[in-house]
C-alpha cells in the first residue's frame, strides 16, 4: 500500500465502533426486510465520531489516475459519516464513473474540466451501427479492457486494506462499481440517433441490448468472484437492500411505457433472475414506466432522484403499496405524503427525516 493512506486508514479505523456499525447494519437490514414498524425510515448512528486528523480534498480526476488517491476520495465519505452520526452504511467504490462498460467496446473517454469535479463520461462509437455490427458480431469483449483492469485492481487495492484494518474490513463494505443499466449503455455507445433506430433498426437495437446483457452478465459475475456477496443483502450508495444489483434506468424517461417494455424491461429482468434480484434507479420522470417495472421479478426497492418529476401517487402505488422499498426520498416529498395522510407503510427511506423545513 502507498505510504501516503496509513494516517488516514489508522484514524478511520481508530474510529470504527464495532456495536455502533452492527447496529446500524442491524436497523438498515430490518427496513430492507420489509420488518421496520414506523412510517418513515431515517437511522442515525448511536454517536459521532469525529476524525483525529483532517482529510484532504480529492478531486475526482486525481481518483481516476491514482489507486491511493481513489482509495481516499472513497473512504472520505466514510470518515465523514462517523463524523456526523449518519445513518449511511459505510461504503466504497471502484468509483470510475458510468463508462465501465462502454469502454470495453472502445468508446473514447471524455474527462469532465478539472474544476467541475465530476465523474468523467465517453463519446458514443465512432463508426455508428456499422461499428455496432462488428460489435455484435464480436461477442462479449474482454473485460479486462478499456477500464476493466484498473477496476478489478481498485477492487484489490481494496481488499489489501480491508484484510489488513480488521474493523475497516467488517464494516467498510465494497459494492460494485457503476455498470449502469443495459439501455443507458446502449445510449451512450449508439448516440441520439439511437431513439430513432429504435423504430426505424429495432432489430439490431435488441441485438445490441441482448450482447451488452451478456457482458453485463460475465462482468458482475467476474466482479462477485473478487468481492462475494455477503449474504441476501447489499450495499449502494450507502444504503442496504435485498439482492445484489443496483440497475440504472436513466434512459428510460425518454421511451413510452410501450418501448420500456420492449427494449429496456426483459434485459432488466434477464439480469435481475441471473444475477440474484436487487433494485433499480432513474432520473427524470418514471411513472409512465413505474407500474411496469414493478412487476420485474426480484425487484426490491427503487431509487429515483428527482421525484418532482413524477406523480408521486403513481409512484407510491407501485412502490410502497407493493412491498417495494422507496430509496432516499426527498424530505419535502415525504412531508407532502405525511401532511396528506398517505400511508408509506414503512418502506420510504429519507435520509433528513423529520424534515427541517
Amino acid at each position: 500500500m502507498d505510504s501516503r493512506v496509513y494516517p488516514y486508514l489508522d484514524d478511520l479505523e481508530s474510529r470504527i465502533d464495532d456495536h455502533v456499525e452492527a447496529k446500524l447494519f442491524a436497523e438498515w437490514t430490518e427496513y430492507a426486510d420489509g420488518r421496520f414498524t414506523g412510517e418513515v425510515f431515517s437511522p442515525r448512528r448511536a454517536r459521532k465520531a469525529p476524525p483525529t486528523l483532517e482529510w484532504p480534498s480529492i478531486n475526482i480526476n486525481d481518483a481516476q489516475d491514482d489507486f491511493a488517491m481513489m482509495l481516499l476520495h472513497q473512504l472520505s465519505s466514510c470518515s465523514t459519516a462517523l463524523a456526523r452520526g449518519s445513518g449511511a452504511v459505510l461504503a466504497v467504490r471502484c468509483n470510475y464513473g458510468s463508462s465501465i462498460i462502454p469502454s470495453l467496446f472502445g468508446a473514447e473517454p471524455f474527462r469532465m474540466p478539472r474544476e467541475m469535479d465530476t465523474l468523467p463520461t465517453s463519446r458514443p462509437l465512432a463508426g455508428g451501427k456499422d461499428e455496432i455490427r462488428r460489435l455484435i458480431d464480436r461477442g462479449v469483449p474482454d473485460l479486462n479492457g478499456g477500464l476493466g483492469s484498473k477496476v478489478f485492481d481498485m477492487a484489490g487495492v481494496f481488499l489489501e486494506v480491508k484484510a489488513a484494518y480488521p474493523k475497516i474490513g467488517r464494516h467498510v463494505h465494497l459494492y460494485h462499481p457503476d455498470v449502469q443499466g443495459p439501455i443507458d449503455i446502449c445510449e451512450v455507445l449508439w448516440g441520439s440517433s439511437l431513439f430513432i433506430d429504435l423504430i426505424d433498426e429495432p432489430d439490431l437495437v435488441h441485438a445490441f441490448l441482448n450482447l451488452i446483457t451478456e457482458t453485463y452478465l460475465a462482468f458482475m459475475r467476474k466482479w462477485f468472484e473478487l468481492v462475494p456477496q455477503r449474504g441476501d443483502h447489499a450495499v449502494h450508495w450507502s444504503m442496504v437492500h435485498r439482492g445484489t444489483i443496483l440497475l440504472r434506468d436513466d434512459s428510460a424517461m425518454n421511451l413510452s411505457g410501450a418501448m420500456y417494455d420492449e427494449f429496456i424491461r426483459p434485459y432488466d429482468q434477464r439480469l435481475l433472475d441471473e444475477l440474484g434480484g436487487g433494485g433499480i434507479h432513474f432520473c427524470g420522470k418514471g411513472d409512465h414506466f413505474i407500474e411496469s417495472a414493478s412487476s420485474l421479478r426480484g425487484l426490491t426497492c427503487v431509487d429515483m432522484s428527482q421525484p418532482e418529476y413524477n406523480n408521486l401517487e403513481t409512484i407510491l402505488r407501485n412502490t410502497v403499496d407493493k412491498g417495494i422499498n422507496l430509496l432516499q426520498l426527498q424530505p419535502w416529498t415525504v412531508e407532502s405524503a405525511v401532511v396528506s395522510g398517505r400511508a408509506l407503510r414503512g418502506r420510504v427511506h429519507c435520509w433528513e427525516w423529520p424534515c427541517s423545513s
